[in-house]
């Protein structure tokens, strides 16, 4: 081989990747864009049955049957949210005018009784507290200071859901009218040696996205089930919205039930004004955390692994490292669009770079 190819082939390799490090960067900077033009493909799948129906039965030009498409999935939309915003407010009055003293309390006595218990003086734990800074003035402070930024956080991102909703409609409109835009786009960039694979990948990654999203709201519905049953035994008012709205933040990998948890668990508390809290509210906290505890243990060990392995055919762990990387480079979003991500990019590398050991290692199955 002569040096010039040598040359040639070192300079080729490094051209390559400094273009995929330039697109991953880019990727980064606009992540906000990104997120957008996936989550309005997700509303287009969604969508497009849609508006094949409304066409195909009742002879609706496509503009018309995507205006009303469109106009189905905001009402929707909107009426969920309709649902939970009185329940938020009522909680929201519930939480105000809760007696937080009560809890105090019962914390004091149980302090009193581990302090015994292990035979420390309340003067030691007292400079413990004193040494940590956490002291009555410091907690008061520190409340004045969280009001203000969590209000200040709170218009943020009010501000930003409006600038997404609206950008999220506007880019769905136009995939759901010109369902084949993407494809257009990709296969005109594509050399045409290359163009039959192209049109198999996104075969493909159509296929399998539409299974795992399938897939991704019949896990939801089994978490709501089990929210929405151990929260009508506890006795909780609106026991069917609350489990509704936590169930979505499962959406969040591992974040979102976590989120979930505390918000039902803030319910439980704030919904009970006025009676014993050790005998009452504590119980009945235990039981909610149980039952979210019993919903975590049956969608990690039956719900996700079937989703993982028959919708996007990949092994949990593998989905595990895949969002937690995700997660350290993207925040949430990147945690939330790292299966459909992970998914495109294998179905790609399996089309095209196929006789890769370590490629057909990880494809195995599509």
């Amino acid at each position: 081989m002569k040096s010039t190819e040598i040359a040639n082939g070192i300079l080729k390799a490094i051209a390559v990747i400094t273009g995929f490090v330039l697109l991953l960067f880019l990727i980064y900077e606009l992540q906000s864009i990104v997120a957008y033009l996936v989550i309005s493909g997700v509303v287009a799948l969604i969508g497009r049955p849609i508006v094949m129906r409304l066409k195909k039965h009742f002879r609706i030009p496509n503009v018309a049957a995507v205006i009303l498409t469109m106009l189905i999935l905001t009402a929707l939309f909107g009426g969920i949210i309709m649902l939970l915003v009185p329940l938020l407010t009522e909680q929201g009055k519930n939480l105000y005018l809760f007696d937080f003293g009560i809890i105090q309390k019962e914390f004091d006595k149980l302090y009193i009784m581990v302090s015994e218990y292990f035979g420390t003086t309340k003067k030691v734990v007292e400079d413990l507290v004193e040494d940590a800074t956490l002291d009555k003035d410091g907690v008061k402070t520190l409340g004045k200071d969280l009001v203000p930024s969590v209000f200040k956080s709170i218009l943020q991102v009010l501000d930003n859901i409006g600038i997404g909703l609206f950008s999220v409609l506007f880019i769905s409109f136009f995939f759901l009218k010109d369902s084949n835009i993407i494809q257009r786009s990709i296969l005109t960039s594509v050399p045409d040696n290359h163009r039959i694979k192209t049109m198999r990948s996104i075969a493909k990654i159509k296929n399998l996205l539409s299974r795992y999203f399938v897939g991704l709201l019949f896990q939801l519905f089994i978490l709501f089930s089990l929210y929405a049953i151990t929260l009508i035994l506890v006795g909780l008012e609106n026991a069917v919205l609350i489990a509704f709205m936590c169930a979505l933040f499962n959406i969040i990998p591992y974040l979102g039930p976590m989120i979930g948890a505390i918000i039902m668990v803030m319910f439980t508390i704030t919904s009970n004004p006025g009676v014993d809290f050790s005998t009452i509210i504590l119980p009945k906290v235990g039981y909610v955390l149980l039952g979210v505890t019993i919903g975590q243990l049956i969608d990690n060990f039956f719900s996700q692994p079937i989703i993982f392995s028959n919708s996007v055919k990949s092994h949990p762990l593998e989905i595990f490292l895949v969002i937690l990387g995700a997660g350290l480079l993207f925040g949430i979003v990147g945690m939330m669009l790292a299966v459909p991500g992970y998914t495109v990019i294998k179905v790609i590398l399996h089309q095209f770079v196929s006789k890769n050991k370590i490629v057909t290692a990880l494809t195995r199955g599509l």
